[in-house]
């Protein structure tokens, strides 16, 4: 292959991996819109329906975001009254997030979103194999990348 060719764009394996990841969120837009959270936020909803009251830093490594980036999602969540942030009563340096009762009663009308961008993947030429395949191969990439 020729240094042209080496830098096409399309033959950058992290071009089409962009892509997918953009148009993959634009998918969940209408369906968080109807909870009036962005994906991000979504993401750290999923880690605290997952495990509850979590310090900042434990977050920060499951959805692999910075401090910096994290901060102001979880300010914004605050402000929704979906999280409470709290020193630690340990570890006056870690901060510890929770589900308000409005956080917690998200998680039923969030329920349903796995299953349709399930479906919206399956209504496409792709099939449930190729998914699974293709889910399997990210978790790899990202375990050796990560």
């Amino acid at each position: 292959m020729t240094t042209d060719e080496m830098l096409r764009l399309e033959n950058q394996l992290c071009f089409p991996l962009y892509v997918a990841s953009r148009l993959t969120t634009r998918m969940y837009g209408p369906l968080l819109e109807e909870l009036d959270i962005t994906y991000p936020q979504y993401l750290v909803l999923l880690a605290l329906w997952q495990t509850d009251n979590q310090p900042v830093g434990e977050l920060t490594k499951r959805l692999y975001l910075e401090t910096s980036t994290l901060t102001p999602l979880l300010k914004r969540l605050e402000q929704k009254q979906y999280i409470s942030r709290k020193r630690s009563v340990t570890d006056e340096r870690s901060v510890l997030i929770a589900l308000t009762e409005s956080g917690q009663a998200l998680k039923e009308k969030a329920v349903c979103i796995p299953e349709k961008i399930t479906e919206l993947f399956r209504s496409s030429t792709i099939d449930m194999q190729e998914l699974t395949g293709f889910y399997q191969t990210l978790q790899k990439i990202i375990q050796h990348a990560g």
